[in-house]
């Protein structure tokens, strides 16, 4: 009872411990129907051409005690890993490359765990086809033969390839590259090859063919995309050839030759043909058909002529052969012929060559002597030459020719049976030129011009020629130009003039001479040609530097030739600079310059280029001038004529300098001159007038000048103004007053005072066009202005003038004013207030006006 109490908990613990293991389920996945995208990938199927990294499925279960769950992929062993696994979430993912074509199922095992039961499936996985094969050939590459004369039409072989896609991927159409350059056509569902209808083939014309064939896939999909593959091959098609051509001679036509030393047997030519069919040719057979006349024979085997008589016993020169080609198969059986004609000519030996002759017999070398420039088409009779060849027929035939200098002589007759009198005729007259060719060398040439042997000979023809005047002087060049300083004495040379004459002895003697408007002062040396000046000619290039004139070179007989000739004279520095006057006077205003100027007469520069200085002055450092320019004008410090008269005691304020003018020259001259310079300041108001009137303080005739001009404006104007008036007046058919007023000038104490009457201001009213200033005496004469007083009233109008009792009505005049204007000198006070009475005039005009404008019903004109 004690011991059963010992193990009772123990025994109790493991109960226990065995119902809690058996109460833990396993866990499961869910299960997947078709299209599913999670389950236990059993239904799974996957194109070849899903691009790895792709999500293609999840593992998805469960565990009843609701415990979580890992997933897990595994793989046989040497199998390939497709797919990798997310443990917790059971997303697959593609991570190597499918090829259905390789490999179209994929077995994988599956398996889900809780942590202590794990649950293993073994699933297939399908591989889908995508188009991603191209075709291919097999049993590339593909040569056929083929014979020539297989009928069109025909197949000719069978072109296979295979697309290992499935579908419209995996299946292959054919056709051909070209398919209107080639003679074959392919079936596009078979891939049968066949000659074209109608077209044959010809070994002779072009033994070897080469065809390209494509084969293309019906297309699919891959990767989203429609995509269609081609591959292509080529097929050489060899020609094979076959018996069906004939024989045909090589080397047509065929001439043959007997000469008169030929011996019997000889042979005389070879005739060959080969068979038509180049890829098996038959052998030939040869024979003369007619035309030998028992003269000649052949050769069956190689087609060899020969003469069996001797050429003594030959009837005819010419003989005409028939020969046949016969093709012999290899059973011995003649087949096709072909036919040729042989020509052979019974001809002389040719042992003979051309021979020249002259007067006494046979001769190799002919000698002339002639002038140069004979006429064209002259015949050179002081040669005698004759040529014979002493054989017969086309043997004695050859051909004359010169060989030598071309173009200048030819020769008749050019071609020549057995014997001719040569001839030798002038073709170009210029080219027998004495200067050029003393004398002239040919060889005279006969060849033979149908025989094998060529035969030929040759002869010297020598012409020497005799000199005539036919070149003229001619200088080495069409102008000279020459520079001679200024300087130079008489008789100096210039420039030395060359000219040639070719021809020989007295012809070739030259002599020059001068001419032409500049040659006054020049000489030429009759013989050397030197230019040279005449010993009294002085030159002087400030009067002229420029010299030109023609020289001519004659020869005895008077050709001759020009030149002109260009003489420029150089200046030398030979003048010194110089001053208008050595001793000058200037006015300068202070802040203005002065101006000196020295003339070089020197033509060229730098000779008359002058440069100024000042030499001496004093006090020195006041003035500073202008190296090029020569203006003078104060130191810039120098503002005013105190700071003058500080520099100096001197109160008149004349100075005077050392000038100095050097020109640049070499040697340099140079001249001096003294001015005197009277220094003042701007007066009055310091406007255009007075700097005018300063400068030209020391040229009255200036400042007259330009007075008068002043004065003549003033003239004009008023000439123009009076007559203007005339004109008005005439047209407003107005009768102005005869009325002389002068105002009284008061009397002021002398002063200085400016003249207004210069000075033009515009009126502001119309009527102020005629203000006047009136005399202002009163009518008892006593003088007394009565300032501010009222006007005077209006005078009456003018009486009528006097009517004539002549009946035509007289010529109408205007009335007209006299009366002196002058000067006005107006003072301040009057300027400030209104105007003095105005005259009677000037009233009386008021006075019209207002009639008219109330005439006109309006005030306000």
């Amino acid at each position: 009872m004690t011991h059963i109490r010992h193990f009772t908990p123990s025994l109790f613990l493991s109960l226990v411990h065995v119902c809690l293991v058996q109460a833990n389920y396993a866990p499961y996945f869910f299960d997947n129907g078709d299209r599913s995208t999670n389950g236990n990938m059993a239904l799974l199927s996957l194109s070849e051409d899903t691009p790895i990294g792709t999500h293609v499925y999840t593992l998805n279960g469960t565990d009843p005690e609701g415990d979580p769950v890992t997933y897990d992929l595994t793989y046989e062993a040497g199998s390939r890993r497709y797919f990798s696994v997310d443990k917790h979430l059971g997303n697959v993912t593609l991570i190597e490359e499918l090829d259905r074509e390789k490999e179209d199922e994929i077995e994988v095992i599956v398996s889900i765990s809780d942590g202590l039961s794990t649950v293993s499936e073994k699933v297939r996985i399908l591989v889908t086809d995508a188009n991603d094969e191209s075709p291919e050939f097999i049993n590339a590459p593909y040569i056929v033969q083929v014979p020539e004369n297989t009928p069109s039409g025909s197949s000719i072989f069978k072109i296979e390839a295979v697309d290992r896609d499935t579908g419209s991927g995996g299946s292959i159409t054919y056709f051909l590259q070209n398919i209107h350059a080639t003679k074959f056509t392919i079936d596009r569902h078979s891939g049968v090859l066949r000659i074209k209808t109608g077209v044959t083939l010809d070994y002779e014309k072009s033994r070897t063919h080469f065809v390209i064939v494509v084969a293309k896939d019906g297309g699919g999909k891959l990767r989203g995309d429609n995509k269609v593959f081609s591959a292509t091959t080529t097929v050489t098609v060899n020609v094979e050839d076959v018996q069906d051509t004939p024989p045909m001679f090589i080397g047509t036509p065929y001439y043959g030759y007997v000469y008169e030393d030929t011996l019997a047997g000889s042979e005389v030519l070879t005739v060959v043909a080969l068979d038509g069919d180049r890829g098996k040719p038959n052998s030939i057979r040869y024979r003369i058909m007619n035309g030998s006349e028992g003269s000649f024979e052949i050769s069956n085997t190689t087609g060899a002529i020969s003469v069996i008589k001797s050429p003594n016993q030959l009837n005819k020169e010419v003989y005409e052969l028939k020969v046949q080609a016969s093709e012999v198969s290899q059973e011995g059986d003649i087949s096709v012929h072909a036919f040729a004609a042989v020509t052979i000519r019974v001809v002389d030996l040719n042992n003979h060559p051309p021979t020249f002759y002259g007067e006494n017999g046979p001769q190799n070398r002919f000698e002339l002597t002639m002038y140069e420039h004979p006429p064209e088409g002259e015949i050179l009779r002081g040669l005698k030459i004759t040529v014979n060849d002493s054989d017969q027929g086309a043997n004695a035939k050859f051909n004359l020719r010169l060989v030598g200098p071309g173009g200048i002589f030819r020769v008749v007759p050019q071609t020549v049976l057995n014997e001719a009198q040569v001839t030798i005729i002038v073709e170009n007259s210029a080219a027998i030129d004495y200067e050029k060719f003393k004398v002239l060398t040919f060889k005279l040439l006969a060849i033979e011009v149908n025989t094998p042997e060529k035969f030929s000979s040759t002869a010297d023809v020598v012409i020497r020629l005799l000199d005539t005047n036919d070149n003229v002087p001619k200088f080495s060049s069409d102008y000279y130009i020459a520079r001679i300083p200024e300087n130079s004495p008489g008789g100096s040379n210039v420039v030395a003039v060359t000219a040639t004459d070719p021809d020989s002895g007295l012809w070739g003697e030259v002599k020059y001479s001068i001419y032409g408007t500049g040659a006054d002062l020049f000489l030429i040396h009759p013989s050397t040609g030197i230019i040279y000046t005449q010993p009294w000619a002085t030159l002087d290039a400030e009067v002229n530097s420029k010299y030109n004139f023609y020289v001519k070179a004659e020869d005895t007989d008077g050709k001759y030739s020009l030149a002109e000739v260009f003489i420029t004279v150089l200046d030398v520095n030979d003048h010194s600079p110089e001053f208008n006057e050595n001793i000058q006077e200037k006015t300068m205003i202070i802040g203005s310059p002065v101006k000196i100027e020295a003339i070089d007469q020197d033509a060229e520069e730098p000779n008359n280029v002058v440069d100024y200085s000042i030499m001496q002055a004093d006090p020195a450092n006041v003035f500073d001038i202008d190296q090029s320019t020569g203006e003078i004008k104060l130191k810039s410090y120098i503002r005013s004529l105190d700071i003058i008269h500080n520099i100096t005691r001197n109160k008149d304020c004349i100075w005077s300098l050392v000038v100095q003018a050097k020109d640049r020259g070499s040697p340099s001259f140079s001249t001096t001159a003294v001015l005197k310079i009277d220094i003042t300041e701007e007066t009055l108001h310091k406007g255009p007038m007075a700097a005018f009137l300063m400068q030209t303080k020391d040229n009255p005739m200036k400042a007259l000048g330009v007075l008068a001009g002043v004065m003549g404006i003033m003239v004009m104007i008023t000439v123009m103004i009076s007559t203007a008036m005339f004109w008005r007046n005439k047209r407003s058919n107005k009768i102005m007053p005869v009325r002389r007023i002068i105002k009284k000038r008061q009397a002021h104490p002398p002063r200085m005072v400016r003249m207004e009457w210069l000075k033009l201001r515009r009126p502001s009213s119309a009527a102020e066009k005629f203000i006047v200033e009136e005399d202002t005496r009163n009518e008892n004469s006593n003088n007394n202005a009565q300032a501010g007083s009222a006007p005077p009233p209006a005078p009456g109008p003018p009486p009528p003038p006097t009517l004539s009792s002549v009946a035509a009505a007289p010529a109408w005049r205007v009335p007209t004013v006299s009366g002196s204007l002058t000067p006005t000198f107006i003072n301040k006070q009057k300027r400030r207030g209104p105007g003095g009475a105005h005259s009677a005039l000037v009233s009386e005009l008021k006075m019209k006006f207002e009639k008219r404008n109330a005439a006109l019903g309006d005030p306000h004109i």
